[in-house]
């Protein structure tokens, strides 16, 4: 699989990238008090149809889980850190945060991105925590230029993060993507600048800071749906990702409109 990405390829990126963009963006709007996770996917499942893409976790099938993965996206609810499957009864409150995390396929390429937003209006925590995420996110992009390696995005979001007292989730990580769900390399969202592999342009990332209000622990429900992973300590969690192609120019994010 390669890691350096050809200029055809990069293109459906682009394309597919904005795709995933409005989708979310129209997710977004339709959250709501009242509905149900499962009703946010019925709904994601109609826009992949609306824009002709592909939902490729859609069975999806890693190799930590028993079955595939059920649903056309991720519905993580507060304390949910990531990986939550959309349920009937789960309902949505007012003051709750979810994350919406999304990946599609568009001519072969895959691109994949995630917000987390209140539903309704929610406290003054979980906006600073949910603001910090995406600033997190916004300082580990501009890390990603040719030349410097996976340890400085890593350590930019980390030392962001903890400046503002919340905890990076270091059990889960952002990954190389294009011909796959997950490539090489692995992105933590902690660690040493000037370590790890070399960003060269051409590479494709899906950049994500993973965060807890609380500790950084997290507990795998393996007895339960096999995919949800929660804060040990109960405490809510945010999540931010794109995918971003590293240019000449320097890093490119395609999953924004």
């Amino acid at each position: 699989m390669a890691l350096i990405k050809t200029e055809e390829e990069i293109e459906l990126l682009r394309i597919g990238g904005k795709i995933l963009a409005r989708i979310l963006k129209d997710l977004a709007e339709y959250v709501k008090p009242g509905i149900s996770t499962e009703d946010i996917n019925d709904y994601a499942l109609t826009l992949t149809e609306k824009y002709g893409v592909e939902p490729v976790l859609l069975g999806y099938h890693p190799e930590f889980a028993d079955y595939p993965y059920p649903a056309a996206l991720c519905t993580s609810v507060n304390d949910t850190v990531q990986h939550g499957v959309p349920r009937a009864d789960e309902i949505l409150e007012e003051g709750d945060v979810i994350n919406l995390d999304m990946t599609i396929g568009y001519q072969g390429m895959i691109v994949d991105s995630g917000i987390t937003i209140p539903v309704g209006k929610t406290d003054e925590q979980s906006t600073k925590l949910m603001n910090v995420t995406r600033e997190a996110l916004a300082i580990g992009i501009k890390q990603a230029k040719a030349g410097n390696r996976i340890g400085d995005i890593s350590h930019a979001i980390e030392m962001f993060v903890t400046s503002h007292g919340f905890s990076v989730v270091e059990a889960l990580c952002g990954h190389g993507v294009g011909h796959a769900v997950h490539e090489e390399p692995q992105i933590p969202n902690f660690g040493r600048a000037g370590t790890g592999p070399l960003i060269k342009v051409g590479n494709v990332f899906a950049i994500e800071p993973i965060v807890n209000v609380g500790k950084k622990d997290v507990i795998f429900d393996d007895e339960g749906d096999g995919y949800s992973v929660f804060s040990k300590d109960g405490s809510r969690s945010a999540h931010f990702e794109h995918t971003v192609v590293v240019t000449e120019k320097g890093p490119e994010i395609v999953t924004k409109l």
